[in-house]
C-alpha cells in the first residue's frame, strides 16, 4: 500500500512515536507529546498538516518522557517530568498531557509540584503550521512555502497561509495564555504539593471560520466518545475464554471504528480508510478488503465503501491519473494540493485489482440481507467494472488481466505488492511489466462468478451463462499457464514476454480462496506455503527464504503481512486444510499479543525460532484497516460463520483451536435482526434467528457452486433450486 507518487513504504516514524486517529484527522508526536517540523510528525486534517510544531517547555526545559498510554485510538495520556536544575536530584515537577483528536486536537496540560516549596514556572507552547501536504511530510520533501500571517487576540493565536490562491488556517486557543507571535505563554507559581492546568484547542479554520470543537464539561462525552459509543452499540459484543484473543478482537473493533471516515459529499455514508498515519483516506483495494473481512461486524461499511467507489468510478481515459472507463480508483485524497497529485487530480487509478474486487465485494454484500433495490443500484457499476476487465484490463486479449503504467509517475507495480521491487523471479531478477499477477486472475474469476450469481438471482440467464463460461475458461487457462510442474507451485505472474515469473510467493494463496486452483494441485501449493521456507512461525512470508530477492526486513520480499495470511487461511479452509488454517490463525493472534493486541500492517519475516517475538517493520502503518480486520476474519473463518440471506441460510460449523476456549458473541448483525452465537471447538449454537432463516452445518455454498447448480437447472426448475442449494 503506497502513495501514488512513490514506490516506497511510509516514512519512518521512529521508536516511541504515538499515533492518534479519528476519521480524517490524525496526530503523530514524540513520546513526550511534542511535535517537531523536521520529523514526519504533526496534526493532519484532510491530508494537510495544520500543526507542524507543538513543543512544550517549562522554564526553558523540554519535558522528559516517562510514559505514553493510548486510551482510545483517538486519545492518549502523556506523562513526563521537567529536568531538575542539578543533575543529581529528582525533579519535583511532573507533567501530564491528555490529548484527544477530533476535528483538530484538544489538550489538557497539568503540571504537578511534588516539592515542599512553591515553584515559579514559565510555560511555553511553541506552535507552527506549515500547511504541508501529507505526501510532502511523509517523503521529507516540502516544496511549497506558504505566505504566512499571524493574528493574536487574547488567549488565541490564528495562523493563516496562502499559496497560489489556496488559503488555509488554524486557530489555537489556550485558557489563561498570553499569545505571542511564535508561542503561547503562561507564567504561574505552583504551590507546594499543588498543581496548575490549562485547556487548549487547535482547530482548522476554513474560510475564516473555525469548526466548533470545544472541550466537553467534566463528566461529559466528547464528539469522538459519542461516535465511538454509537459504533460500539451497533457491533457484536465478545466474550472469549482466551483473554489475549478477546483483547485483540476488541482492539480490532476499536481501530476499525477509528478508521471509519465520512464521504464529504454524503456525511451519512461511512467508508473504511486504509490506515494510519499516512493513509487515512479511501483506497480501492485496501478499503474493499477491509470491508469484506468486516462483514460479520458491520455489513454497512462495505456498502458505504462500494457506493463511494462507484461514484468515483472511471469514465474517461486519462494517462496522467490512469483513469479508464469502468476502473475503480486506487486512492482518493480529500484536500491534497495539486502539486502532489498526478495530473492535479485528487484521485489516482493505478490499481489492477480494485476493479475486480469491487464486483467480488458487491457479491458478498448481496448475501448479507440488503434490499434487492440496494444491490440493483450498484449492478450497472459492476457491469462497467467487468467491461473494464474486458476492454482495458486484458491489454493484449490473452484472457488475463495485466498492468503497466502509462506514465513515469505512477506505481510501477499495481497489485497489492506495489513496491518497485515487489515482483521478481526466483533468481531475484525484477519482472518487467506488463505483468499478469496470479491473484488478480483469481479476483477476476471471483468477479465473474459473483456477477453470474447475481444475474441468475435476477433471472438474467443469458448474462449468467456468459460469465460462467468466462470464469471456466479463465480457470482452465490459468492452471495451464501459471502452474510450474517442475516446482510444484504457481508462478507469481506472467511477465511482458508471457514468461512465468517463477518466484515462490504468498500470492498464490489468494487463489485458493477463490477456487481458482485445480484440486489435484492444491496439496502441493499448501505444502509450499506451510514449508519452513515460507512459514516463519508467525505467518506465511511474502516470499520464500530460498528466493534470490528474499530479505526478511523488506516490505514485500520476505515480510509477513497479516491480511495476506488471513486470505490464505480462508483458502486453506475452502480446500479442506483445516489444521494448516488453524496454525496460521493461531500464529497471527499470538503475534498480536506482542504488540498490545494490535496487528501492524506487516512485520519482518525472521523465523520464530530465531527471535521469540515478531520483529517490527520500521515503517509499518498502525492501526491499518486490513490488519485491524484480520483478527475478526481469522475468528469468523475458523467459526466457519457466514450467511446467504436470500437463500434462507446461516452457516456455522466451527473448527476453533482448543487454545481459543469458548466464544460468546451477542448483538451480531443478521439481516434486520441481532443474533447470539456460542461456539467452542467444533460445537455451536445460535439464538435469536430471524424468521425465514435456518442454521446449517458445513460450509456455505460457494458462489461458484451455486452458479454451477443454477446452470444445470432448466428455466422451469429454476425457481425450485433454492431449496436444493441450501439443503444439500
Amino acid at each position: 500500500m503506497a502513495g501514488w507518487n512513490a514506490d516506497t513504504a511510509a516514512g519512518p516514524l521512529g521508536s516511541g512515536t504515538v499515533t492518534l486517529v479519528e476519521g480524517s484527522t490524525f496526530c503523530i508526536s514524540a513520546a513526550n507529546g511534542d511535535i517537531r517540523p523536521d520529523l514526519p510528525q504533526g496534526v493532519f486534517h484532510l491530508d494537510t498538516r495544520i500543526l507542524s510544531r507543538w513543543e512544550l517547555t517549562v522554564n526553558g526545559q523540554p519535558v522528559e518522557p516517562l510514559a505514553a498510554e493510548t486510551r482510545e485510538p483517538y486519545r492518549a495520556l502523556f506523562a513526563g517530568r521537567v529536568p531538575g536544575s542539578s543533575g543529581y536530584a529528582d525533579s519535583p515537577l511532573l507533567v501530564e498531557r491528555l490529548r484527544e483528536v477530533g476535528a483538530g486536537i484538544l489538550e489538557d496540560i497539568t503540571i504537578r509540584n511534588y516539592s515542599k516549596q512553591p515553584v515559579e514556572c514559565s510555560i511555553t507552547l511553541a506552535a507552527e503550521a506549515d500547511f504541508a501536504d501529507l505526501f510532502e511530510v511523509k517523503d521529507a520533501r516540502i516544496t511549497r512555502e506558504w505566505m504566512e500571517t499571524r493574528r493574536l487576540e487574547g488567549d488565541s493565536l490564528e495562523i493563516r497561509g496562502q499559496w497560489e490562491g489556496l488559503k488555509k488556517g488554524v486557530v489555537i486557543r489556550a485558557e489563561g495564555a498570553g499569545a505571542g507571535a511564535k508561542a503561547l505563554g503562561f507564567r504561574t507559581s505552583i504551590p507546594a504539593f499543588g498543581q496548575w492546568s490549562t485547556r487548549i484547542s487547535v482547530m482548522p479554520s476554513l474560510g475564516g471560520t473555525t469548526a466548533p470543537f470545544t472541550h466537553p464539561g467534566r463528566g461529559e462525552m466528547s464528539p469522538s466518545d459519542r461516535r465511538r459509543q454509537e459504533w460500539v452499540a451497533k457491533i457484536p459484543v465478545l466474550q472469549i475464554a482466551n483473554r489475549a484473543i478477546e483483547k485483540t478482537l476488541r482492539r480490532s473493533y476499536e481501530d476499525l471504528g477509528a478508521l471509519r471516515i465520512q464521504d464529504p459529499d454524503h456525511p451519512e455514508r461511512v467508508v473504511v480508510a486504509a490506515g494510519a498515519p499516512w493513509f487515512m483516506t479511501l483506497f480501492g483495494r485496501d478499503s474493499l478488503w477491509a470491508s469484506e473481512m468486516a462483514l460479520p461486524v458491520d455489513p454497512s461499511l462495505a456498502l458505504g465503501t462500494l457506493r463511494t467507489l462507484a461514484e468515483r468510478q472511471g469514465s474517461v481515459v486519462n494517462t496522467a491519473t490512469e483513469e479508464e472507463p469502468g476502473k475503480i480508483l486506487h486512492e482518493v485524497r480529500l484536500d491534497v494540493g495539486s502539486g502532489q497529485a498526478l495530473g492535479g487530480k485528487s484521485a489516482y487509478y493505478g490499481s489492477v485489482d480494485a476493479t475486480p474486487l469491487f464486483v467480488v465485494v458487491l457479491g458478498s454484500v448481496s448475501r448479507w440481507g440488503f434490499g434487492k433495490d440496494t444491490i440493483a443500484a450498484l449492478l450497472p457499476n459492476a457491469d462497467r467494472a467487468l467491461a473494464w476487465i474486458r476492454d482495458y484490463g486484458d491489454r493484449d486479449g490473452d484472457g488475463f488481466v495485466e498492468y503497466g503504467r502509462p506514465n513515469q509517475h505512477g506505481l510501477i507495480n499495481q497489485g497489492w505488492k506495489d513496491s518497485w521491487d515487489g515482483i521478481n523471479f526466483a533468481d531475484g531478477t525484477l519482472a518487467q511489466p506488463p505483468l499478469a499477477l496470479c491473484e488478480v486472475q483469481a479476483y477476476v474469476h471471483g468477479a465473474y462468478v459473483a456477477r453470474a450469481w447475481m444475474a441468475y438471482d435476477d433471472g438474467d440467464l443469458a448474462l449468467a451463462s456468459e460469465l460462467r463460461e468466462r470464469a471456466d475458461r479463465l480457470k482452465q487457462k490459468f492452471n495451464e499457464e501459471f502452474w510450474l510442474p517442475d516446482k510444484g507451485y504457481y508462478a507469481i505472474a506472467l511477465d511482458r514476454d508471457k514468461r512465468p515469473v517463477d518466484a515462490c510467493a504468498s500470492n498464490m494463496g489468494h487463489c485458493l480462496w477463490f477456487g481458482l486452483i485445480d484440486e489435484d494441485k492444491a496439496p502441493s501449493v499448501v505444502e509450499h506455503l506451510m514449508s519452513p521456507e515460507m512459514f516463519s512461525g508467525w505467518g506465511v512470508r511474502t516470499l520464500a527464504s530460498t528466493m534470490g530477492a528474499y530479505n526478511p526486513a523488506s516490505y514485500h520480499n520476505g515480510s509477513v503481512w497479516p491480511h495476506d495470511n488471513a486470505l490464505i487461511m480462508s483458502g486453506l479452509l475452502r480446500y479442506g486444510f483445516v489444521e494448516e488454517a488453524q496454525r496460521i490463525g493461531t500464529a497471527l493472534l499470538e503475534a498480536a499479543e506482542h504488540s498490545g493486541g494490535r496487528l501492524p500492517e506487516l512485520f519482518c519475516g525472521f523465523d520464530r525460532e530465531q527471535f521469540r517475538e515478531p520483529v517490527p517493520y520500521p515503517t509499518a502503518c498502525s492501526p491499518q484497516a486490513w490488519a485491524a480486520t484480520t483478527p475478526i476474519h481469522v475468528v469468523t473463518s475458523l467459526m466457519r460463520y457466514d450467511t446467504h440471506i436470500s437463500l434462507g441460510g446461516i452457516w456455522l460449523d466451527p473448527v476453533l483451536p482448543a487454545s481459543f476456549g469458548a466464544l460468546h458473541i451477542s448483538n451480531a448483525p443478521m439481516g434486520d435482526a441481532r443474533i447470539t452465537i456460542d461456539a467452542s471447538g467444533g460445537e455451536s449454537s445460535v439464538r435469536g434467528i430471524p424468521e425465514g432463516l435456518t442454521v446449517h452445518r458445513g460450509q456455505r455454498p460457494w458462489m461458484s457452486e451455486l452458479v454451477e447448480r443454477a446452470h444445470h437447472q432448466t428455466p422451469e426448475d429454476y425457481g425450485r433450486y433454492w431449496t436444493t442449494a441450501v439443503s444439500s
